[in-house]
């Protein structure tokens, strides 16, 4: 089972997260543990403040490190037996990638930290095991770039999803991007579906959706094919498609 904590002030901000799709069903069937803690129970005073005015002067405010503390501590002693990954979302962290999911499903039991304002005291760091960022921008809050992280580490749950295979024919799951799907009609305003794809030859259509992942992701995203791990017929399928370009 994955378990997987969540340390906000919106804890409303995931009831949709958990009340439908994927994520739901893994809750269902008890592959997925999910709690939402709201930081605000954890406060130390009368107005359950979980923010404060910087020291040094500035914009913005700051996150209280000792609801955090309190909060992190609580999670803790649901299982004394072991230590979840504690997970702090911010713009400063390290990306974000499939190998990043891969990893904290392995680690089973997840803790996600969603900041706002100016982001945490510096001193929560004590407690955080990774700082995980999914780009170069700035949101609002933590809240949404945890869901985000939530939904792919729980992807790798098995059976989480109906059919396993749509989970490794996903892109990044072999270092590649995936090769494009087509559905019902085979023609829409003079656009066709390629004709291997129709043709019912199952060896010709695997050969096909291999070229095809080989060339997206050479077009857009040729940096992934230095980490890939391509076989001997990946490998002479790239030459090929090389030298025709």
């Amino acid at each position: 089972m994955l378990r997987v904590d969540v340390v906000t002030i919106f804890p409303r901000m995931f009831d949709p997260l958990l009340a439908e799709g994927v994520l739901a069903r893994g809750i269902k069937s008890d592959r997925i543990r999910v709690e939402v803690w709201d930081l605000r129970d954890f406060a130390t005073d009368r107005h359950r403040s979980t923010d404060d005015e910087a020291y040094g002067g500035g914009p913005g405010m700051v996150m209280l490190a000792e609801p955090v503390f309190r909060c992190v501590d609580a999670i803790c002693r649901v299982d004394e037996t072991r230590r979840p990954t504690v997970v702090m979302t911010s713009p400063q962290g390290e990306l974000f990638r499939h190998e990043t999911a891969q990893r904290l499903r392995a680690d089973g039991w997840v803790v996600f930290l969603c900041g706002r304002y100016e982001g945490f005291d510096e001193r929560i760091l004590s407690v955080v095991d990774l700082e995980l960022s999914l780009g170069d921008f700035v949101v609002s809050g933590g809240e949404l770039p945890a869901m985000l992280m939530i939904d792919a580490i729980s992807r790798l749950v098995e059976g989480v999803v109906g059919n396993n295979e749509s989970v490794t024919g996903d892109s990044f799951f072999n270092g590649l991007l995936d090769y494009p799907h087509y559905t019902r009609p085979a023609e829409i305003r003079g656009l066709h579906v390629p004709d291997v794809l129709i043709s019912g030859h199952a060896e010709k259509i695997r050969l096909w959706r291999k070229e095809q992942s080989l060339r997206r992701t050479l077009a857009r995203r040729p940096d992934l094919l230095a980490g890939a791990e391509l076989d001997a017929e990946s490998k002479k399928i790239l030459e090929r498609i090389k030298i025709e370009e």
